[in-house]
């Protein structure tokens, strides 16, 4: 599933189409896709995993899921969920979640949340991480509601450079802990999106998917956590579990 640095960087390679016009739309999704047909795309933008296409009085929401994928002026040989040719070009949405959606995103959307967002709010993230001392950091961490955008990578990425073990408790975490998983939570997020530019990425994965603890060399364990069971990557020696 792409994470949030990943729509970063597809709204930065579609900024070509805003304020064109949208000449034909086809695909397979069951949406209303005329609706797009001859209107101006107006805006890109992200809010997490979510690839916001805005239109006058309406939004396309895109979700990648697991293995979505985007083109732009190229195509796959099967056929797209969403497919927006324009004067100068074409978008391919692939294997993906496609919703219109009516109301003002301002309505819909805690810009705040979004952990690579201008407006995002740390000590938002500190209240609602408060109201949830019983949930395992590995779950907090994915929760969209409070870090928009982190996944699963960037979770066990963060858990262990501030050296938490992901089964520990919000509730139990000391108070410099919980402030370096807020703060790690967004400035990884940031390392991830310029790598990711670069190409170099999983070069500078130090848990996730790895197999001997950088640190001192230990094993790192692959267990399936939390609400989700998503994989997650530690190390029991350096990282601790509190308390």
């Amino acid at each position: 599933m792409p994470e949030g640095p990943s729509l970063v960087i597809a709204k930065e390679e579609m900024q070509l189409f805003i304020g064109k016009k949208v000449l034909a739309v086809s695909g397979n999704s069951k949406i209303e896709k005329e609706r797009m047909l001859n209107k101006k795309l107006l805006d890109i933008k992200t809010w997490g995993k979510h690839l916001l296409l805005c239109f006058k009085g309406f939004t396309i929401r895109i979700h990648f899921l697991m293995f979505g994928k985007y083109l732009v002026n190229d195509q796959k040989e099967t056929v797209p969920r969403l497919h927006l040719q324009f004067a100068k070009g074409e978008l391919n949405l692939y294997t993906c979640a496609v919703r219109l959606i009516e109301e003002p995103l301002d309505e819909i959307y805690d810009w705040s949340a979004d952990v690579l967002s201008d407006t995002w709010d740390p000590a938002s993230a500190r209240k609602k991480l408060k109201a949830l001392p019983h949930i395992m950091v590995t779950d907090a961490l994915l929760d969209q509601m409070i870090f928009s955008g982190v996944g699963n990578i960037i979770k066990n990425e963060v858990l262990y450079r501030i050296k938490v073990h992901p089964k520990t408790k919000v509730g139990d975490l000391p108070p410099r802990k919980l402030t370096e998983m807020i703060k790690q939570a967004r400035q990884y997020s940031f390392d991830f999106l310029e790598w990711k530019k670069e190409y170099t990425l999983r070069k500078h994965w130090l848990a996730h998917t790895r197999k001997l603890c950088l640190r001192d060399g230990d094993i790192i364990v692959k267990e399936y956590l939390g609400k989700t069971q998503r994989r997650t990557f530690f190390c029991n020696t350096c990282q601790v579990l509190y308390p």
